[in-house]
């Protein structure tokens, strides 16, 4: 009678930190790339798993997005070896990324599972704001 009430108690206090442990959530999953080609591209997310990291010992030309339409979603000039892009810019879907290092072309997928908060830092807000002088013309007429 005693191992019924602790099972009964073990079982509810597992069900009641379900609820309330939000910490692992998972706003993004990574499909990578298991070509043996691929294999200088480390790409990976991050551990709140809200950025992309692209690393490679190679430079990293270009990094854009295929849409189901064969169009570009977007299109970075990359330029670099180690690039970090925030997925809170993507919409919620499956984005297949292309990561372009002349000549080859790493294809690999990442599924938005749920809207990734915009967070706004204080700078940013501050570039948001634009505030304009009107320009001093000085006329002269000497002619």
């Amino acid at each position: 009678m005693k191992n019924v009430i602790r099972i009964c108690l073990v079982v509810i206090l597992i069900f009641l930190l379900s609820f309330t442990l939000k910490a692992q959530e998972r706003f993004a999953k990574l499909e990578k790339n298991v070509n043996i080609q691929a294999k200088g591209l480390i790409h990976k997310l991050n551990a709140t798993k809200d950025t992309l990291i692209l690393q490679s010992d190679k430079k990293i030309n270009y990094l854009y997005s295929i849409n189901k339409d064969y169009g570009r979603d977007f299109d970075f000039y990359v330029d670099t070896t180690y690039y970090r892009l925030p997925l809170n810019k993507l919409p919620k879907g499956k984005h297949v990324l292309v990561a372009v290092q002349s000549p080859m072309r790493i294809v690999f997928v990442v599924r938005i599972l749920k809207e990734i908060p915009k967070q706004q830092s204080k700078d940013l807000l501050a570039e948001e704001i634009i505030t304009t002088e009107p320009k001093r013309i000085v006329v002269s007429n000497k002619d």
